[in-house]
């Protein structure tokens, strides 16, 4: 007997990706307008809440895997009238993003490794490929959703075949440099008058 069209009670439920799980995903900021060229917001990527929360609204794509195309959309906090907390998560995340996007392990304070942590603006993050642990979340109605909350960095064990890179041989002491080394960071751009924004420093 086929499934009814009018009792739906027995529908397949969401079907997330399961928690953990590793993806390499790509970044796509959905503009919401807001700008302050006073903290180097510009372009009309970030989003103003009715809270008075400021964020940038991420849509990632699973790019490849038993996942791909399943889009993941989060929220990466830029600052909240509740305090600092947010906004430092948003930071910490795209700091992360920017590790696992170049190539850099996340103790690597390299002068080539802090050029890498650089943006000239939002603009250089939308489109950024990365390898990304999902996590269930909820929305504002409580339901379970899937979001992404941390970027894998090069050392970690699966990273070089989930960013497509060819494994190189190392010795058991070569530990994330020879990742890192797989994954030559491209040289970001120079912030505008040389001069970075305070949320990007």
């Amino acid at each position: 007997m086929s499934a009814s069209w009018n009792d739906f009670n027995k529908a397949p439920a969401a079907n997330l990706i399961p928690k953990g799980a590793l993806a390499k995903v790509r970044l796509t900021i959905r503009p919401g307008g807001y700008d302050d060229p006073a903290q180097g917001w510009t372009g009309g990527y970030a989003t103003r809440g009715t809270t008075g929360a400021v964020y940038l609204s991420g849509e990632f794509t699973v790019l490849e895997g038993p996942y791909a195309r399943r889009k993941i959309f989060t929220l990466i906090g830029l600052s909240s009238p509740k305090g600092p907390d947010w906004g430092n998560m948003g930071r910490a995340f795209v700091r992360g993003m920017l590790n696992s996007a170049r190539g850099i392990p996340n103790k690597d304070d390299s002068p080539q490794a802090q050029a890498a942590r650089r943006i000239s603006g939002f603009a250089d993050i939308d489109g950024l490929e990365f390898v990304a642990r999902i996590d269930i979340g909820t929305d504002a109605n409580g339901e379970e959703k899937n979001e992404i909350r941390a970027a894998i960095m090069p050392d970690h064990k699966e990273y070089a075949a989930l960013m497509g890179l060819t494994p190189v041989a190392r010795s058991a002491t070569a530990g994330a440099g020879s990742a890192a080394s797989a994954a030559k960071p491209p040289t970001p751009a120079p912030a505008a008058g040389g001069v970075r924004p305070s949320w990007a420093q």
